[in-house]
């Protein structure tokens, strides 16, 4: 995916909405859910380097592979609470 070319402007936006995004409860309870599953991934002797946890899934999954699904499946209600 290449970086898209921002202005100043809207690339503060964007920083700020996805702030504001990674700050609710159902991403902070993810980011803590994934925390722990690669700790007893790493403690089970699995190789976790370049993966992370899918919840869709629940599985341990390639990184690119997990950011192209999330992006197109965003609830509404999650693209609410990005806007407000």
């Amino acid at each position: 995916m290449a970086k898209q070319k921002l202005s100043i402007k809207a690339k503060a936006a964007k920083a700020k909405r996805d702030l504001k995004y990674a700050k609710t409860k159902s991403r902070k309870d993810k980011k803590a859910e994934n925390q722990r599953k690669r700790r007893a991934a790493i403690k089970a002797g699995k190789n976790v380097k370049g993966k992370d946890y899918d919840h869709r899934t629940e599985n341990l999954n390639p990184l690119r592979r997990i950011e192209v699904t999330t992006v197109k499946e965003l609830s509404v209600k999650e693209k609410h609470d990005i806007k407000n």
